[in-house]
């Protein structure tokens, strides 16, 4: 078996936020492992950022294919449970000049019972994410992964993010897909069939509405530079926690270079 090396476009900070494995390890009592802490953080972070697969993973860290999936599992979950919860993400996003959402799916290959995880607007299975960005297309949040049929009103809805955008009187931009959302939530205008055509004030807004919505593209594209999110080769259940170990070292990176 041949294996190569690679980069990873993170900071030491990055992994040095994965050393609660440590603690982690300390807590359990564990007895002696193949690999000491920061390998098992860098190993995490080469599986999430640039996708590498277990096997090569194996191959590049000298272990076992099983002792890799544990190693990596074991950081997602200890990641996982720091991720803020929408509520906590409140805090900071109702200080925002004004929010952006929009929902993005997620490519799966593993699927069970594929009905409910098969997207008829990308024609693919996958999972339902929804992105909070703020006025400069920052990540501020990302939600828990529903199967890729549900719509991103519905997901919305079902999350609680526009019953908790409403009251905090956050303005948030979305696209035609929020439509009936209301609340804070401000949407294009919609041609209805047998209706007239816009009217020229209403398409410059729509104009104007594209312009802002179109930053929440930087932060879905922000979520997709985790390679592991380019098409998820695990059980769907698996998405969520892997979604909140991103968004947590994505706070990491985002605030080194903030301060």
């Amino acid at each position: 078996m041949m294996s190569y090396p690679a980069t990873i476009p993170l900071s030491s900070r990055t992994r040095n936020h994965l050393e609660r494995i440590r603690g982690h390890r300390k807590q359990r009592r564990s007895r002696w492992r193949r690999l000491e802490p920061g390998r098992q953080a860098l190993l995490a972070l080469a599986h999430l950022r640039n996708g590498d697969t277990y096997t090569r993973l194996a191959a590049g860290f000298e272990v076992g294919l099983a002792t890799t999936w544990r190693y990596v599992q074991e950081a997602i979950v200890l990641l996982a449970t720091a991720a803020n919860d929408l509520a906590t993400a409140m805090e900071r996003i109702r200080r925002l000049a004004y929010a952006i959402l929009d929902g993005t799916l997620i490519p799966i290959d593993r699927v069970a019972d594929q009905k409910p995880y098969y997207s008829g607007k990308h024609k693919h299975h996958g999972v339902n994410v929804q992105v909070i960005a703020d006025a400069a297309g920052r990540l501020a949040w990302a939600s828990p992964a529903l199967p890729g049929s549900v719509h991103d009103l519905t997901a919305a809805r079902t999350h609680g993010i526009i019953a908790a955008l409403t009251p905090a009187d956050v303005m948030t931009f979305a696209d035609k897909g929020y439509q009936e959302a209301l609340g804070s939530v401000r949407t294009p205008f919609k041609r209805r069939r047998f209706r007239p055509k816009l009217s020229r004030r209403q398409k410059a807004v729509n104009r104007a509405h594209a312009k802002i919505h179109a930053r929440g593209e930087h932060a879905i594209a922000t979520l997709k530079t985790w390679k592991i999110l380019n098409k998820l080769r695990s059980c769907p259940r698996r998405a969520t926690p892997i979604v909140q170990a991103i968004l947590v070292l994505h706070h990491v990176e985002a605030n080194r270079h903030a301060g």
